[in-house]
C-alpha cells in the first residue's frame, strides 16, 4: 500500500502535537529519492572521470569510446541501483539495508560488465573500470550516508516524519510512543490511537478542538477504538497505521481494516508478538494459506563466532600497539595527580555468569569504593546503576578520561584475553546480576563489550528498562554486520560525549 500525498497542515504552522507541520510523507520521501538519484548519478560521472584521469593520463588521450563511457556511467550505474531496491522508500534514513543495497548495485553492475565484455568480446581497459567502480561505491556510500544525516537531522525538528496513528493495549502504545520519542531517527511519529478499550465515537476536546475519545496515553490524544482506525486517519492526517500486538485485532478485522486503508492509500505496519528481534531471524512462511512468521534461532555459536573472536582479538592487538604511547601519557597524569594506581580492577560478570577482572584506567580517589554509601542520596540514575553526573571522587585526570571514554582503553586487554569482546552488552556488577529476573539472564550467554548499543544510545542517559532492552536485543540480533555498525557509531558518541559521566 502506498502512502497518502495529502498535506497534513499548512507548511510553516507547528500544530498541537509538536510535530512540524509539512507535506505528506509522498512529498517528502520524493524530494529525498530525486536528491539521492542525483547523488549517485553525480558520484558515478566523478568516479568516472577519475578512472579517465589515472587511466588515460587527461582529456587529450581519452579514447573516444571512453569518453561515450564516462558519460553514460552516470545512467548505468543509477540504472543498476534502481534494480538492486536502492530507491525503496521502506529503508529511507535507517538501518544498512540503503548501504547494502549500493553494494548490491556495485557487484552486480560489475559481474554484468565481465559477462556483457566476455560476451560480446569487448576490449575494455581493466584499470578504468577498477578504477571507476570502486571509486563510484565509495562516493556514492558517503553521499549517501551525508543525505541520511541530513535527514535526520531535519526529523530532530519535527520534519519528514510518517504520522502514525498506533492501534492496541494502552500499555503498548505507551511502549511505542516513549521509544519513538527518543529516538527521533526512525522518523516515526504517533499523533494518535485507537485502543482496545476506547469508546468508539470521539468528541472534540474543548481546548485545542482535537477529536479525543479518552484519557490521553503518553500524551498522545485517544481518538476511538479498533472500529474507529481509518477515520481516526482522516482527522489527525496520519499516513501510517501501526497495528500493535493485541488478541482483539484477530486476522479478520486486520484484513478489513487493510481494505479500508487501501483506500486512502495508508500504510499499514503490524507488530508481531516477538519484539526486539531483526528482520535476518524472520521470514514469512505460506503454509495452507496462512503467513506464518519463522523465526530463526540466533548464531550464539559456530563459525561466526569464531571469526567474531579472531576479529576482536586482533582488532585489540593493533589497538595495544597503536595507542602504547597514550597509555603512557594518560599513566603519567593519573599517578602525577595524586600518586595512587594507575588503574582500576573490578570483578564483573562475563559470559556464562563467570567472573572476570576487569581493568580500567583510574578516575577516581583511592578509597572511592568505600564511599559510595555516603553518595547514595545523590544517585542519578535507576535500577541498579550508581551515577552521578558530579560526582565528588572524580579526579581532575578522571574528567577528561571519562569524557571521551580513554578510561576505557584498558579494557583491550580484556578483549585480548577472551573475557570481552569488542561489541556486545555491558559488563555488568556482580550485584547487577544477583537481582536480574529470569529474562535479564539471558544477556550472559555472550561475552559483554567495550561497546553495544547502550554505548551508542545514550549510556548513562538512558533509563534502566530501556538499557535491558538494548542488552537483549544485541544478543538476539547479532551479527557481525550489526558489530560494525556500532563501532562505526562508537566514534561518534564518543566524540558527543552524551551520557558520559
Amino acid at each position: 500500500m502506498r502512502v497518502t500525498d495529502s498535506v497534513v497542515e499548512t507548511e510553516g504552522r507547528m500544530p498541537a502535537d509538536g510535530i512540524a507541520a509539512v507535506p505528506g510523507a509522498r512529498a517528502w520521501t520524493s524530494a529525498y529519492l530525486r536528491r539521492a538519484a542525483l547523488a549517485d548519478s553525480t558520484c558515478a560521472l566523478a568516479a568516472g572521470a577519475v578512472a579517465a584521469r589515472v587511466r588515460f593520463g587527461g582529456p587529450a588521450y581519452l579514447p573516444h569510446a571512453y569518453l561515450g563511457l564516462t558519460c553514460g556511467l552516470p545512467v548505468v550505474w543509477w540504472m543498476s541501483v534502481l534494480l538492486a531496491g536502492g530507491y525503496d522508500t521502506r529503508f529511507i534514513g535507517l538501518g544498512s539495508d540503503e548501504f547494502r543495497r549500493i553494494l548490491s548495485a556495485a557487484v552486480n553492475l560489475a559481474a554484468g560488465l565481465a559477462v556483457l565484455s566476455y560476451a560480446a568480446k569487448l576490449d575494455l581497459a581493466r584499470g578504468y573500470i577498477a578504477i571507476a567502480l570502486p571509486s563510484a561505491t565509495v562516493m556514492d556510500l558517503t553521499a549517501r550516508y551525508l543525505l541520511r544525516k541530513h535527514l535526520h537531522r531535519r526529523r530532530v525538528r519535527g520534519w519528514c516524519v510518517r504520522r502514525v496513528v498506533a492501534v492496541g493495549h494502552a500499555a503498548a502504545v505507551s511502549r511505542l510512543v516513549t521509544v519513538l520519542r527518543r529516538d527521533t531517527n526512525h522518523g516515526l511519529a504517533v499523533v494518535a490511537a485507537c485502543l482496545v478499550d476506547a469508546p468508539e465515537g470521539a468528541e472534540p476536546d474543548g481546548e485545542a478542538g482535537v477529536p479525543v475519545a479518552g484519557v490521553p496515553v503518553a500524551g498522545v490524544p485517544v481518538a476511538g477504538g479498533l472500529c474507529g482506525v481509518a477515520a481516526a486517519v482522516g482527522r489527525f492526517g496520519a499516513d501510517t497505521v501501526a497495528v500493535l500486538a493485541c488478541p482483539e485485532m484477530d486476522s479478520s478485522r486486520l484484513r478489513e481494516l487493510a481494505w479500508e486503508l487501501e483506500k486512502t492509500g495508508t500504510d499499514l505496519f503490524v507488530a508481531p508478538a516477538l519484539l526486539d528481534v531483526a528482520g535476518p531471524r524472520t521470514t514469512i512462511s505460506p503454509v495452507a494459506g496462512l503467513p506464518l512468521l519463522h523465526v530463526d534461532h540466533p548464531e550464539l555459536a559456530g563459525a561466526k563466532q569464531a571469526v567474531k573472536s579472531v576479529f576482536d582479538k586482533t582488532s585489540a592487538a593493533l589497538a595495544l600497539l597503536l595507542t602504547a604511547p597514550l597509555f603512557a601519557v594518560i599513566a603519567i597524569s593519573i599517578r602525577l595527580a595524586d600518586r595512587g594506581p594507575v588503574f582500576f580492577r573490578q570483578t564483573r560478570i562475563g559470559k556464562d555468569g563467570q567472573g572476570f577482572t576487569l581493568y580500567k584506567f583510574r578516575t577516581m580517589v583511592p578509597g572511592a569504593e568505600q564511599r559510595k554509601s555516603q553518595l547514595a542520596a545523590h544517585n542519578e540514575a535507576d535500577g541498579v546503576l550508581f551515577k552521578i553526573r558530579r560526582d565528588p571522587r572524580v579526579t581532575r585526570p578522571g574528567a577528561w578520561l571519562r569524557r571521551w571514554s580513554l578510561d576505557e582503553l584498558p579494557q583491550f586487554i580484556n578483549v585480548l584475553v577472551g573475557d570481552m569482546s569488542l561489541v556486545g552488552p555491558r559488563p555488568a556488577l556482580p550485584e547487577e546480576v544477583a537481582s536480574y529476573g529470569g529474562h535479564m539472564r539471558r544477556r550472559l550467554v555472550v561475552k559483554p563489550g567495550m561497546t553495544g548499543l547502550w554505548q551508542v544510545s545514550g549510556r548513562s542517559s538512558l533509563p534502566w528498562e530501556e538499557a535491558e532492552r538494548l542488552d537483549l536485543r544485541y544478543v538476539e540480533n547479532w551479527s557481525l554486520a550489526l558489530d560494525l555498525q556500532i563501532l562505526w557509531k562508537t566514534g561518534s558518541a564518543v566524540i558527543r560525549g552524551s551520557g558520559a559521566y
